[in-house]
């Protein structure tokens, strides 16, 4: 096989790029349909076109050489672009099928997103849902992600997306505590009060404000510290201070009594609020089931009812 003719190593590429990821040749033959000799001989027929040895082979387990770490990546994104031309024939399926992958924070998978499925499970008996929730900003290339939502002024450059819902942050307060020790009447006030903040980045304690036009910051302590949205709800809820909350989490609440908005007159920004964006890959094709998890969630998001939509917020965690 000629090294010039690059289209006749495309299935050992292929082939290669599937041992890497199934971790043997003999998952991968199995995968492929294949024995695992004619999965051995097709990778040792590219090094021999490449003239390097790609994979240290033991008999526990395989391992990528330097060159082979190179040029997995390369026949991942082969593999990848096949994946995505044969899913034209999806894009215009009259019965959208197959698993959808969407990464999201945790407060909007678990109070956004999550009530929503149900429902489109069951109107859609053959697309299968796998929300991926957390906080880590992952890489839809590399992780495998359909769709992600996020919080962002626009699509970051190499990805496509959709405005999803416009998200904001309060801070709010139980009755019992105000009650004791007070109400603020401007952002300065909060440095004599018990804060229940994020606490992961010593940034987290500086809470900004944003009334007319002009910006103020106040840095606020607290008895009760935690990285998630519903730990500070329960928090604020007993009584141990002012949180800072996405607003979509605690709406129930505030409609209650049982939590009271603090300083509602001032616009409260941080790095989780604006406008939620629904991102993908910038394929012109979107599969069938992609299309229709999008509209479904953007319709449900959209006659939500009123004050959803506009009390939402993109969680801290």
């Amino acid at each position: 096989m000629s090294i010039n003719n690059p289209l006749d190593s495309l299935p050992d590429m292929a082939v290669f790029a599937r041992v890497v990821d199934a971790g043997s040749f003999s998952a991968a033959a199995r995968q492929l349909g294949l024995t695992p000799s004619a999965v051995s001989r097709q990778v040792g027929r590219l090094e021999g076109v490449l003239r390097v040895r790609l994979l240290e082979r033991t008999t526990r387990k395989l391992r990528l050489t330097e060159a082979g770490t190179a040029a997995y990546d390369r026949c991942q994104s082969l593999w990848t672009a096949a994946r995505e031309v044969l899913a034209l024939s999806d894009t215009h399926t009259a019965v959208p099928r197959g698993l959808v992958r969407i990464s999201m924070a945790k407060a909007v998978g678990r109070q956004l997103i999550h009530p929503l499925m149900p429902g489109f499970l069951r109107a859609y008996p053959e697309v299968d849902v796998q929300l991926v929730i957390t906080d880590r900003v992952v890489d839809l290339f590399e992780d495998g992600i359909d769709l992600a939502i996020r919080a962002t002024n626009s699509p970051p450059p190499g990805l496509a997306g959709r405005p999803l819902v416009q998200l904001h942050h309060l801070v709010c307060a139980s009755p019992a505590y105000l009650a004791e020790r007070g109400t603020p009447q401007h952002p300065r006030d909060l440095a004599q009060h018990s804060c229940l903040y994020l606490g992961e980045d010593e940034r987290d304690r500086n809470w900004r404000f944003r009334k007319d036009g002009a910006e103020t910051s106040v840095r606020v302590s607290g008895r009760y510290v935690a990285n998630h949205t519903e730990v500070r709800l329960d928090g604020a809820l007993e009584g141990f201070g002012i949180a800072s909350l996405p607003a979509f989490t605690a709406r129930t609440h505030l409609a209650s009594g049982a939590l009271v908005p603090v300083l509602h007159d001032w616009e409260h920004p941080t790095d989780y609020a604006g406008m939620a964006w629904l991102l993908y890959p910038p394929n012109r094709y979107l599969a069938a089931k992609l299309r229709v998890w999008i509209d479904y969630v953007v319709e449900r998001l959209a006659n939500a009812p009123a004050g959803d939509q506009n009390t939402a917020a993109m969680p801290t965690q």
